[in-house]
């Protein structure tokens, strides 16, 4: 289990994320919804080790806290992140990819029968294990890296974008694996640009605001949310609606979620519009 307790992230003067709570169960899909520069890659980074966080935030793996933890011993705890873009050693082989994945001592052992796993869950893998990485396609791309994640026998995933560029056919390859991953009893925490695919094979979603968790939900309610259809479904018609459940980390929080996605595009819109002007263009991504 992952649990993410009030993370907190600068980056210098910019407070990055605020107060961050969530978790994720053994078997479990959580996706995280936002706005572009709503703090969703800085998330995953943080509970990475990849970013510093304050020093009252806390991440538990398992109930042990792996807060002060360098990456390389989070992935050893048991978890494991796909990375927007990939990052390939485009000069190695599919086999070469796969196999750096098992590196970590959790995994030493096991490498044939998790790479066994890995060549079911994209057989296409299997067909092109000897080719080299950068020659293929970016949805092959993504399925080695995919594979490569769970070459480290990972009890949590974490996918940034996953099927960013890819064509509808391989995005639902790819979503399909995803839900053959879950139940293997992994857990998987989603951050996709295709926010319908996601809530159909997920059980949880998080609305994060701006670097605040403004609200959340089941997946079936947040899809059938008026305020979510229209921010990220681009819906039109009515369907009935269920109430989520709203954090009451401050006043803001009881406005309806149509209220606060303005407000947060709004908020992120000025916000980019100031930082340009003092230090050029800001990615969070």
């Amino acid at each position: 289990m992952l649990d993410c307790r009030d993370l907190s992230v600068f980056y210098g003067p910019h407070l990055a994320l605020a107060g961050v709570s969530i978790n994720i169960k053994p078997g479990e899909i959580v996706t995280i919804l936002g706005a572009n520069g709503a703090g969703k890659s800085t998330l995953l980074k943080t509970i990475s080790g990849l970013i510093d966080h304050e020093e009252e935030s806390k991440i538990f793996i398992d109930g042990r806290s792996i807060s002060d933890w360098d990456p390389h011993q989070i992935v050893e705890a048991g978890l494991s992140m796909v990375p927007e873009g990939r990052d390939l050693f485009g000069e190695l082989t599919v086999l070469e990819n796969l196999m750096l994945g098992a590196y970590p001592r959790r995994a030493r052992g096991e490498e044939e029968a998790n790479l066994d796993h890995v060549m079911t869950l994209f057989p296409k893998l299997a067909e092109r294990r000897k080719q080299i990485a950068r020659t293929m396609s970016g949805g092959e791309q993504q399925m080695v890296a995919v594979g490569r994640a769970m070459m480290s026998a990972p009890s949590i995933l974490m996918l940034d974008e996953p099927s960013l560029g890819l064509s509808p056919l391989l995005c639902s390859e790819l979503f399909k694996a995803l839900a053959e991953i879950r139940k293997s009893g992994v857990g998987i925490l989603l951050v996709e640009q295709n926010v319908k695919q996601s809530l159909a094979i997920s059980d949880r979603g998080y609305l994060l605001e701006t670097g605040r968790i403004t609200g959340e939900g089941t997946a079936e309610a947040l899809a059938n949310d008026q305020a979510v259809l229209r921010a990220y479904l681009g819906g039109t018609t009515r369907v009935k609606t269920r109430r989520l459940e709203r954090l009451p980390t401050s006043d803001t929080l009881k406005c309806n979620i149509h209220d606060l996605i303005k407000r947060a595009e709004q908020r992120q819109s000025d916000h980019i519009m100031t930082m340009r002007s003092r230090t050029g263009d800001i990615q969070d991504r």
